[in-house]
């Protein structure tokens, strides 16, 4: 059994849960707090390492609920930039400082929520897509994906401007990390991230996928679209807070 604590254990599992709640039924968000709580117990490449298998599965999952419901010109536009997102990642992985890139990111996406809620609401129009912008937000969450599991943001930053159906929103997130954390499996077993006590923790905590996607897809219903904006753009003001709390903290403390 791994050496790891109770305690390690009732927090990762809660992540776990979250996690699945909010890729399911918010496209995310939440799912950027998970590395981080496990990290509180053990190594943040260990906590990146345990979670790509529970996230695959999660996308599994996810999929077959929102297998007619996403945008494809938007998808592919991000897929194709998240790809060299994550040769640049492979390539850099052992020079990159981890931490200023949750920096960068963190700023970024707390900036990115907070305008959200800055102003005239009924001003808030709806945005054209633009590839290059879409391409850019690939190649940056594909990266960030990699590195820290935290690709979520750059996508939001595309797709939210653009005011979709909220089924298209989730979709097309669900989507996009299907296929990215797919393809990360790669260059994680290149580079021997998947050792026995990292698969076995991967593992205990796949029963709870089910629970959290299940809940995710009912509350996804429920709630009413402009609410559930509301609620990824606070999500996204969370996760960046977090990012640049993470980032900071070696520098600080």
């Amino acid at each position: 059994m791994p050496d790891v604590t109770l305690s390690f254990y009732v927090v990762a599992a809660f992540a776990v849960l979250i996690t699945g709640i909010s890729k399911s039924g918010f496209s995310g968000g939440m799912g950027a707090l998970t590395v981080p709580l496990m990290a509180m117990f053990i190594s943040p490449f260990k906590a990146a390492a345990i979670m790509l298998p529970i996230l695959c599965c999660m996308d599994l999952l996810s999929i077959w609920a929102y297998r007619k419901s996403f945008h494809r010109k938007n998808l592919i536009i991000l897929v194709l930039g998240a790809l060299s997102g994550i040769g640049i990642g492979t390539l850099t992985y052992s020079y990159v400082d981890a931490n200023d890139i949750r920096i960068l990111l963190g700023l970024l996406t707390l900036l990115f929520g907070v305008s959200y809620f800055v102003g005239d609401q009924k001003e808030k129009k709806r945005t054209e897509a633009s590839s290059s912008v879409g391409g850019v937000c690939g190649v940056i969450a594909g990266f960030t994906s990699f590195v820290a599991h935290a690709g979520g943001p750059p996508v939001k930053f595309f797709l939210l401007r653009q005011r979709l159906d909220k089924t298209v929103f989730v979709g097309t997130n669900v989507a996009f990390f299907l296929i990215v954390n797919q393809v990360k499996l790669i260059p994680y077993a290149w580079m021997g991230q998947f050792s026995n006590e990292n698969l076995l923790l991967s593992l205990i905590f796949l029963p709870i996928v089910p629970l959290g996607i299940w809940l995710g897809l009912k509350l996804h219903k429920l709630i009413a679209p402009e609410l559930f904006y509301q609620i990824s753009y606070l999500m996204m003001i969370l996760a960046g807070g977090k990012l640049l709390y993470d980032g900071m903290s070696p520098l600080v403390f």
